[in-house]
């Protein structure tokens, strides 16, 4: 299996928790694999003439253990981990003006956003304003059909307190990244303690954000639906789990495209402005994606296309150093030094 087939396989398992496992320094240097269920599921084989698949299972206990979006070293060899993802999906309960704000925010973000009503006239404004998708159903009733996972942000916006309760006693043991209810200090500590002595887990009421949003003295519907987005970018961005962009991975997989080299920041250092796991795919004469644009990715897309041309598989590592100097003369204002990982598909 070559290393576009094993990303194609990624992308049917539907697995947002599956990870791909490269090789970058060591005798199995330019090996994947697709770890999933803590099973290797597929792998492809490196430049060297050893035994493809080898090294994965003979080391599959420790694989299994490592940490995401981080370099690690394996039985004397580097192994950068990162999990396949999915993409980011926003689902907001209740369709008022503050959460029409934050489905436009949302979808700029390129969230995947549903919303959910039982109101007629304010499904009709959240199809109006694009929603990905509009449940027009009780909040219980249509939670029912959202799994929830991993890269998952709940947000509780409703009209009242008694369909608070309802979503958040519907969503709090769901899969996700985030929930947050929208309400006054008063409602939302009213709803805890009903919660609690319902006997549902702390910890879990603990991590939901109530009130919702970061606080920047939000007035308007657009600045509360601000504040909010702000704040799920905030857990989003640290979050360690990664995550192959949509439009990436459908060029990765893509057929007919021409022949290309992935880049991949797999080390971060300072204020770089794109974090571990961001891609780029570098054709002859296309890019599709970016790592940070301007002098960070000029010299990687140089390296990327000689290795094109000369046929060179990689993997290559390449150090990118922005300096405060060079930063300023990019008109970026950030700092720091990223590691890229290209390899030829």
């Amino acid at each position: 299996m070559n290393s576009a087939e094993l990303y194609r396989a990624a992308a049917e398992l539907n697995d947002s928790k599956a990870r791909v496992l490269h090789v970058i320094k060591g005798e199995h240097a330019g090996e994947l694999a697709l770890l999933s269920d803590g099973e290797i599921k597929a792998h492809s084989a490196g430049s060297s003439a050893a035994a493809a698949g080898d090294f994965f299972e003979r080391n599959l206990d420790r694989l299994r253990r490592l940490e995401n979006n981080r370099i690690s070293e394996v039985d004397g060899e580097e192994v950068y981990s990162e999990m396949t993802g999915g993409d980011n999906k926003l689902v907001i309960c209740g369709a008022g003006y503050v959460s029409m704000a934050m489905l436009s925010i949302g979808r700029l973000l390129g969230f995947k956003v549903t919303v959910i009503d039982d109101r007629l006239e304010f499904v009709n404004r959240a199809i109006e304003r694009g929603a990905d998708r509009v449940i027009f159903k009780d909040f219980e009733e249509a939670l029912r059909e959202i799994e929830g996972d991993s890269d998952t942000y709940f947000v509780i916006a409703t009209r009242g307190h008694r369909y608070d309760r309802e979503c958040l006693k519907s969503i709090l043991y769901k899969p996700h990244a985030y929930i947050g209810l929208m309400g006054s200090r008063r409602r939302v500590i009213m709803l805890r303690h009903e919660l609690e002595q319902e006997g549902h887990d702390w910890q879990l009421l603990d991590s939901v954000h109530m009130p919702i949003g970061i606080s920047i003295g939000a007035e308007t519907p657009d600045e509360i639906a601000i504040s909010v987005m702000a704040e799920i970018i905030e857990v989003k961005n640290k979050r360690k789990s990664g995550g192959f962009d949509k439009e990436i991975l459908e060029a990765i997989i893509d057929d007919k495209r021409d022949p290309a080299v992935l880049a991949t920041i797999v080390m971060r250092q300072g204020s770089a402005p794109r974090g571990i796991g961001t891609k780029m795919l570098v054709m002859r004469d296309r890019l599709t994606g970016t790592i940070g644009g301007g002098c960070i990715e000029g010299g990687v897309i140089a390296k990327a296309r000689r290795m094109l041309i000369t046929g060179e598989k990689g993997p290559v590592l390449v150090d990118v150093d922005i300096s405060t100097e060079t930063a300023e003369d990019e008109a970026m204002v950030c700092g720091g030094r990223i590691r890229v990982l290209l390899e030829a598909l």
